[in-house]
C-alpha cells in the first residue's frame, strides 16, 4: 500500500494525516503532524470474547520522552507507568469515540497512540484525538463518523485556535472540544471565571474547525478506508417484547421508590424473578446475560418515558429540582481544614492539608520540568455505592474526576506571593448517587475556607443531564447515577458567582446543538448560585487564621547575592539555623526565603537569624557588635554576622585613649554607630558617637576625617 495523506491549515499551521507508511500490520495506522509535533495512532481489533456483555475498548496514550530529546527521569531511565497527563488524554480520546459505536458491537478494540516528536509548542493530545478518529474510520470496524478535535484559548479577550504552549501562558481559558460534521459530543474546559456566552461562543468556534478536521478524515477514508463487514447479530425472538410484557408494570412502580437502596432492592427482586422465568436452565432459549440485557433496555425505556411524558424522576423530583444540600465544616479535629458536603445521596468528605515548598509535586514530561503547588486527589471506595469489589490502585476514573475538580478550583487560589503554602485537597467519596466530582468541588471550596486559604471566590458545581427522543428533550438538574446510565448527557459545570471555572461534557447520543449548550449553561448558572448561597450560609469567608496544626510560613526577600551567606560553606549556615530553631528554611534563586515551622516562635527566631546574616549595614544606625580583632590603630567589630567595621582608636571613647586594649578586648560587646561606608564597602564605626548621644551631648557623628 502506498502512503496516502491529506492536509489542511488550521490555526495558522498545517495539519497532516498520513497512512500506509509505517505500522502496516495494525488494522489501521496513521501519522499525524502539526508543526513539528508528530504522533502515531494505531488500532487493532479482535473477535469478541464469549459471553461478554460490554464493549471492551482500550485506549492507551503514551508520551515517549525521546520525542522531546530528553532522558526519562528515575533510576531505570525509561518510561514507566502512564502519567496523569497520559491517562487524562486517553480518557479524552475514549469519551467522544465510545458513544458512536453500534451498541451491539462487542469486538475487542485497542487504540494505541505514541508521541514520536514534539516541538513543545503544539500539544500532542489534540493530534492523538484526531489520529484515533482517523484509524477507526480506516479500519474494518462499525465506526463511520469522522471525529475532529481542537483546542481553543482566550488571550486578551480573543479566541485562539490550537494555541501554542507560549500562548496558553496568557490564556484565561483552555477548552478542548471534539465532535463531527453536525455537532460536538465532548467538551473539556478550565477557565478563569468566564461568562456562559464566552464559553458557548468558544464551543461554536471549535465546531467550525472540527468540521475541517472531519472533512480531512472523510477524504482519507474515501481514498483508502477498508469496507466494514460487521453486521449486528440477529435477535433471538422477541425477548425484549416478552420481558417488557412480563415486567414493565412492576418495574415502573419500583422506579417510583424514592430511596436509592430501597429502589435498587425492589428492582433487583424483579430482575431475579424475570431472569429465572426466561432462563431457568442452561439449555434455555435465552442466557441470563441476554435476559439482563433486555431488562436493562426495558428499565431504560421506563426511566426515559417517565421523565419525558410525566416529568417524574426516579426519586420523585421534577426535572429542574435540586436535592437537599447539607454543608458542614471543621468536621475533623486535627487536620488543617475539612468539610462534609452532602447533596441528596451524594456525599464528599474533603480535607485540606497545607505544606511548604518541599511538599510541591515535581512533574516531569515532554515539557520543561515544573512544580505544582496545588493538587486535588479524588478517591471512590467501593462502599460509597454499596458494592464489593477489589481495592487496588487509583483508577483512571478517579484521576479524571480529581483533575476536573482541581481544574475548577485552581483559578481561584491565591498567588504564591500572597499565600506561599503548598495545598492538597483529598476528596473521599462517602456516598455516590450522581456527580461526586461536582460534590468534590463544593466540598473543596468549603475545606479551603475552613483551612484559612484566602481563595478569591467560592466555587460550586452541578451536573445537568438530558433525556431526548427525536426533537423532544428535557434537561435534568442534579442527575442521579441511573439517570446518567439511562440518559443521554452528563454536562458538569463549575464556577463562581462571576463565571465558569470548569466544564466537562460527556454524551451517549451523537451530539449536542448550540441551543442545547446555551440552555444547559444558563440552567447550571442558576443552580450554581443557589448552591453557593447554601454553602455561604455555613461559612461566609475563609477563616482569618490557618489551623494551629498547620506550619507557619514566614517569607523574607533578600539580595540574591547574599544567598551564599545564608547557606554558608557546605550548607553550614542554613543547617545551623534549622538545628538551632527547629524551623525549615527553603531558598529560591530570586532571593525569596520561606521559613516554616509548626511553632510560630521558632519560625520568627529563624527569620531574625536570617535577617541578621543578610542585613544591609546602614549609616547612622547603632549596632551592638562583638570585637573580633584588636590593632594598634583601632578595633574591628562585627556589627552584623559576617560584616566587620573599623572603630578607629580616636572613635573608641569620648575621652583620650592611649591604647586600644585599655578600652576593649577580643570578644567584648560594644555599642557602635556606623558613621561612614566607603565606595569599597568598608565600614567606619564610632563608639564615641554613641557615648555622646546617650549622654545627651550631641548627635555623635564626629569622626577622624
Amino acid at each position: 500500500m502506498e502512503a496516502v495523506s491529506v492536509e489542511r491549515e488550521i490555526g495558522g499551521r498545517t495539519l497532516k494525516i498520513e497512512t500506509g507508511k509505517i505500522a502496516k500490520q495494525a488494522s489501521a495506522s496513521v501519522i499525524v503532524t502539526y508543526g513539528e509535533t508528530t504522533i502515531l495512532a494505531t488500532v487493532v481489533t479482535s473477535n469478541p470474547r464469549p459471553g461478554i456483555d460490554f464493549f471492551p475498548m482500550t485506549v492507551d496514550y503514551r508520551e515517549k520522552i525521546y520525542a522531546a530529546g530528553k532522558f526519562p527521569g528515575g533510576f531505570f531511565k525509561r518510561e514507566g507507568r502512564p502519567t496523569n497527563k497520559e491517562i487524562l488524554t486517553a480518557r479524552m480520546i475514549d469519551r467522544p469515540v465510545r458513544p458512536l459505536f453500534h451498541e451491539a458491537f462487542k469486538n475487542e478494540v485497542l487504540i494505541q497512540v505514541m508521541v514520536l516528536s514534539t516541538d513543545q509548542e503544539n500539544d500532542p493530545d489534540i493530534l492523538a484525538m484526531v489520529g484515533a478518529s482517523a484509524v477507526l474510520n480506516l479500519a474494518e470496524v462499525p465506526f463511520t463518523t469522522p471525529l475532529g478535535a481542537v483546542r481553543i484559548g482566550y488571550v486578551d479577550d480573543k479566541y485562539v485556535v490550537n494555541p501554542t504552549e507560549s500562548e496558553m501562558e496568557f490564556s484565561t481559558m483552555e477548552m478542548v472540544v471534539a465532535g463531527h460534521q453536525t455537532a460536538v459530543n465532548m467538551i473539556e474546559v478550565g477557565a478563569g471565571e468566564l461568562s456562559e456566552d464566552v464559553i458557548a461562543d468558544g464551543v461554536a468556534l471549535a465546531a467550525e474547525n472540527i468540521k475541517i478536521v472531519a472533512e480531512m478524515i472523510a477524504e482519507l477514508t474515501k481514498k483508502c478506508g477498508k469496507p466494514v463487514t460487521w453486521e449486528p447479530p440477529e435477535a433471538k425472538g422477541d425477548l425484549i417484547g416478552s420481558v417488557r410484557h412480563h415486567a414493565e408494570a412492576r418495574i415502573r412502580e419500583a422506579r417510583k421508590i424514592v430511596g436509592k437502596q430501597d429502589r435498587k432492592a425492589a428492582t433487583k427482586e424483579i430482575w431475579n424473578e424475570t431472569v429465572e422465568k426466561f432462563s431457568p436452565s442452561e439449555d434455555a432459549e435465552y442466557t441470563p446475560d441476554e435476559v439482563k440485557g433486555a431488562l436493562d433496555e426495558v428499565t431504560g425505556e421506563i426511566v426515559r418515558d417517565m421523565i419525558l411524558k410525566d416529568d417524574m424522576r426516579s426519586d420523585g423530583r421534577a426535572p429542574g429540582d435540586l436535592r437537599e444540600i447539607i454543608c458542614e465544616v471543621g468536621v475533623l479535629p486535627r487536620v488543617h481544614g475539612s468539610a462534609l458536603f452532602t447533596r441528596g445521596e451524594t456525599q464528599a468528605l474533603v480535607v485540606t492539608t497545607l505544606g511548604t515548598s518541599r511538599d510541591e509535586q515535581i512533574v516531569d514530561g515532554l515539557t520543561e520540568e515544573f512544580s505544582k503547588k496545588f493538587n486535588l486527589h479524588y478517591n471512590f471506595p467501593p462502599f460509597c455505592v454499596g458494592e464489593v469489589r477489589r481495592v487496588g490502585a487509583v483508577s483512571r476514573r478517579e484521576i479524571g474526576h480529581g483533575a476536573l475538580a482541581e481544574k475548577s478550583l485552581e483559578r481561584v487560589l491565591p498567588s504564591p506571593d500572597d499565600f506561599p503554602y503548598t495545598t492538597r485537597l483529598s476528596s473521599e467519596i462517602m456516598e455516590s448517587n450522581g456527580s461526586s466530582s461536582m460534590a468534590s468541588v463544593c466540598g473543596g471550596t468549603l475545606a479551603l475556607m475552613d483551612a484559612g486559604v484566602p481563595i478569591r471566590q467560592p466555587v460550586a458545581g452541578i451536573s445537568i443531564g438530558m433525556v431526548h427522543e427525536k426533537d423532544n428533550y428535557k434537561l435534568l438538574v442534579d442527575i442521579l447515577g441511573e439517570e446518567d446510565h439511562f440518559g443521554d448527557m452528563d454536562f458538569k459545570v463549575a464556577g463562581t458567582q462571576r463565571g465558569i471555572t470548569g466544564v466537562q461534557l460527556d454524551l451517549k447520543m451523537s451530539g449536542i446543538t448550540d441551543k442545547q449548550i446555551r440552555e444547559t449553561l444558563a440552567m447550571a448558572k442558576e443552580i450554581r448560585l443557589k448552591i453557593l448561597r447554601t454553602m455561604l450560609d455555613t461559612i461566609r469567608r475563609p477563616r482569618p487564621e490557618i489551623s494551629e496544626y498547620a506550619p507557619r510560613i514566614l517569607t523574607i526577600k533578600i539580595n540574591p547575592e547574599k544567598i551564599g551567606k545564608v547557606i554558608g560553606p557546605g550548607g553550614k549556615g542554613i543547617k545551623g539555623i534549622e538545628a538551632t530553631t527547629g524551623a525549615k528554611v527553603d531558598i529560591e534563586n530570586d532571593g525569596t526565603i520561606h521559613v516554616s515551622s509548626i511553632n510560630a516562635e521558632a519560625a520568627q527566631r529563624a527569620r531574625e537569624m536570617i535577617e541578621a546574616v543578610t542585613e544591609e549595614v546602614k549609616i547612622d544606625k547603632i549596632y551592638s557588635g562583638r570585637v573580633t580583632s584588636v590593632k594598634d590603630f583601632g578595633a574591628f567589630i562585627e556589627v552584623v554576622p559576617g560584616q566587620d567595621g573599623l572603630c578607629h582608636v580616636s572613635e573608641l571613647s569620648d575621652g583620650y585613649v592611649k591604647q586600644v586594649s585599655d578600652v576593649c578586648a577580643i570578644g567584648d560587646e560594644l555599642r557602635v554607630k556606623v558613621i561612614a561606608i566607603d565606595n569599597q564597602g568598608r565600614i567606619k564605626l564610632s563608639r564615641k558617637a554613641v557615648l555622646i548621644e546617650e549622654s545627651g551631648g550631641g548627635n555623635g557623628q564626629d569622626s577622624d576625617d
